[in-house]
Order: C-alpha cells, then sequence, then structure tokens
C-alpha cells in the first residue's frame, strides 16, 4: 500500500512539473509586446494606420528578421574562420551580433568638409 501511495505522489509531482514547463512565460511576451519596435516608430513616424500599418509591420519586421539571422550567419563564418570555439566563439558572436545591430555614427557617414584653403601670405614690401 505505501508503494502506490509513493508512485501516486511521485506521479502527480512529475505531472506538476510538466505542466509548469509547458506554459510559456507570458510575462516575457507580454514586455516584450509592450515595448516598441524599430518598424512600430517608423510606421507612426509615417502615420500608416489600419491595412496599410499591418503590411508595413510584416514586410519591416520580416526585413529586419532576415537581416538577424544573416548577421548571425556572417558572425558564425567569422568565428569558424578564426576557428574559435567555447567561450570565445560564443563571447565573438555576441559582439559582432552586438556591432551589427549598432548603427553607424552620423559622422562616419557624412564626411567633415574640406578645411577652407588659407589665404596665401601677401608679398612683403619692396625695400627701396
Amino acid at each position: 500500500m505505501k508503494s502506490w501511495a509513493s508512485i501516486l505522489m511521485l506521479s502527480l509531482g512529475l505531472m506538476a512539473g510538466a505542466a509548469h514547463a509547458a506554459d510559456p512565460k507570458p510575462a516575457a511576451a507580454a514586455s516584450a509586446a509592450k515595448v516598441p519596435s524599430a518598424c512600430e516608430a517608423q510606421a507612426a513616424e509615417k502615420k500608416l494606420a489600419g491595412a496599410a500599418k499591418t503590411s508595413f509591420l510584416k514586410k519591416c519586421e520580416a526585413d529586419a528578421g532576415a537581416g538577424a539571422q544573416d548577421a548571425q550567419a556572417a558572425c558564425e563564418k567569422s568565428a569558424a574562420d578564426k576557428k574559435l570555439a567555447g567561450a570565445a566563439k560564443t563571447s565573438h558572436v555576441k559582439k559582432c551580433l552586438a556591432d551589427a545591430k549598432a548603427p553607424a555614427p552620423a559622422a562616419a557617414a557624412t564626411p567633415a568638409p574640406a578645411p577652407a584653403p588659407s589665404p596665401a601670405p601677401s608679398p612683403a614690401p619692396a625695400k627701396k
């Protein structure tokens, strides 16, 4: 009788653990949904609404996802080319992806204007 009770308690414990593990994290999903994406900011800037906004967001997020996959693959290839493994590879890929996501600085995008040429020195007055 004790063995049946212990088996029953064990199976109940396993089922509760499996049910808990199967639940998605609703708090994380809700907080992610509240954070406006770059695509949503662009849609707001363009003053899109309704179907136009939905279509724009769908395409924008798909393009952003493809770009992230391309960056991931490029960073993985870079790590493989450098023959990195373990923590070094993980660190390299993480930094590479962060660099890929960072926008280019505005100063690098716009070249600095060339300095104005200084006026030629005036000739020295002639001595008499």
